[in-house]
């Protein structure tokens, strides 16, 4: 497929940009379910004049359909979608970046999606779309799945739909929950994936970041004991990384604590694990939830993260060496690509 590419770029540059262009506006058109042309305009910088254009081309040939609530995408629309896939990534080289973080960290898959989540509302919904995909690939029936929260696992939620196998799901949350808005945390996001796809949940009724003396109080009561059993037979987990300072600050963890991680060089944050650029854990948090010797025992782990500052971050968790599968975004694969390097 690369050798056809650079001979097209040769005879005929501007139709691999037209390409591109087009399955853009139809890839936005796939993300927002149902969208006005002024909106779309906006989304893609684009002007409505130049726009039209090409909304009249995709529903001239059948991939676009107009109802009065705006444009939405055929079902001939989604099956090219999905077969233009493989030749978008190789001409954005896409590909190429995820052979080199598959080998370099030696994980079983690396998904990579266009742009940026850290400046691309899309782009962090391409990310969930893959997300949620490679998470219905691996589910198998009566599987317990174990999630995190944040606003990545939320659009994972998102793209979720009942399959025979995730309907027969449990999910659960990996861990207590953070001070933050009540629909991003772990619970939530569990209990919307079941919604979703017509499973089961359990939730977790504990705060995420405990101390000590509370948490080894809070271990020993036996509803708290039963239901970390179900969280630890988990076949299936599915997180996010984080900063490790911003997610300490989201914590509301201690300035000194604070100082210490940045004295130790913690870049990012897992199940309650901070890591420094080699992978090493430099801290622990008191956490009610999934430890990372319980996740050595869970036969699928994937990890969810994009934006290009999460780049380092999720590379030093990847130094580590739990996570079987990753799905991550151009932005981020490409700062992971210079940190591998440096």
């Amino acid at each position: 497929m690369r050798d056809i590419l650079d001979v097209q770029k040769q005879l005929l540059p501007d139709l691999l940009e037209v390409l591109n262009k087009r399955y853009t506006v139809l890839q936005h058109i796939f993300l927002l379910g149902s969208v006005g042309r002024r909106t779309l305009a906006g989304a893609l910088d684009m002007t409505e004049r130049v726009l039209r254009s090409e909304v009249e081309f995709l529903k001239g040939q059948g991939l676009i359909e107009t109802e009065t609530s705006g444009m939405r995408i055929s079902e001939s629309g989604r099956e090219l979608l999905e077969k233009l896939q493989p030749l978008i990534k190789e001409m954005l080289g896409l590909n190429e970046l995820e052979k080199r973080i598959r080998d370099h960290f030696r994980l079983e898959q690396v998904v990579v999606v266009p742009g940026d989540s850290d400046s691309s509302l899309f782009a962090k919904k391409e990310l969930g779309r893959a997300a949620a995909l490679m998470l219905r690939k691996h589910v198998t029936k009566h599987d317990v799945i174990a999630v995190t929260g944040g606003s990545t696992m939320a659009e994972v939620a998102e793209h979720l739909s009942t399959t025979s196998a995730l309907k027969g799901s449990l999910f659960v949350p990996a861990r207590g929950g953070l001070g933050e808005s009540v629909e991003l945390q772990a619970n939530m996001i569990a209990s919307k994936m079941a919604k979703k796809t017509g499973g089961q949940y359990r939730l977790l009724h504990v705060p995420d970041h405990l101390r000590e003396e509370a948490y080894q109080s809070l271990i020993q009561e036996p509803n708290i004991q039963e239901m970390m059993d179900v969280v630890r037979s988990s076949r299936i987990v599915i997180h996010g990384i984080g900063d490790a300072i911003v997610m300490a600050q989201r914590r509301k963890v201690d300035s000194e604590t604070i100082d210490s991680l940045r004295g130790e060089g913690a870049l990012a944050e897992a199940f309650g694990y901070y890591f420094n650029p080699d992978g090493k854990v430099v801290h622990k948090m008191p956490t009610v939830g999934l430890r990372l010797e319980d996740i050595q025992h869970c036969e699928v782990v994937i990890g969810v993260a994009g934006g290009k500052s999460k780049g380092a971050a999720v590379a030093s968790v990847l130094k580590y060496g739990q996570e079987d599968i990753l799905v991550t975004d151009e932005a981020a694969a490409v700062e992971m690509l210079n940190h591998m390097l440096s």
